[in-house]
C-alpha cells in the first residue's frame, strides 16, 4: 500500500511539474505573439483612436463650414441676379426716357 501511494505521489508531482512547465511555455508564447503583433502594427503607420477622433471632428467641422459657405454663396448669387435685373430695368427705363426726349 505504501508503494502505491508513493507511485501516485510521484505521478502527482510529475503532473504538477508538467503543468507548471506548460504554464511557463504559455506565458512565453503569449509574450512572443504580443511582441510580434506590436512590431507588425508599429510598421503599419496606424493612428491612435484619439488621433482618429480629432481628425474626424476636424473633417465634420470643415464639412459644416463648407455647407454654410455654399448656402451663403447661393444667397449672394440670388441677390446678384436680382440686382442685375434691377440694373437692366433701369437701363431700359433710361433708354426709353432718352428716346422719349428725342422724339
Amino acid at each position: 500500500m505504501q508503494t502505491d501511494n508513493r507511485l501516485f505521489d510521484d505521478f502527482a508531482r510529475m503532473a504538477g511539474g508538467a503543468l507548471n512547465a506548460l504554464t511557463g511555455i504559455k506565458t512565453e508564447i503569449e509574450a512572443l505573439i504580443r511582441q510580434q503583433l506590436e512590431h507588425f502594427f508599429g510598421n503599419m503607420n496606424m493612428v491612435s483612436r484619439e488621433e482618429f477622433e480629432v481628425v474626424q471632428a476636424l473633417a465634420a467641422n470643415a464639412r459644416n463650414e463648407q455647407e454654410a459657405l455654399a448656402a451663403r454663396l447661393t444667397a449672394l448669387e440670388a441677390e446678384l441676379t436680382v440686382l442685375k435685373g434691377g440694373v437692366a430695368a433701369a437701363k431700359r427705363s433710361r433708354k426709353a426716357k432718352d428716346e422719349g426726349e428725342e422724339a
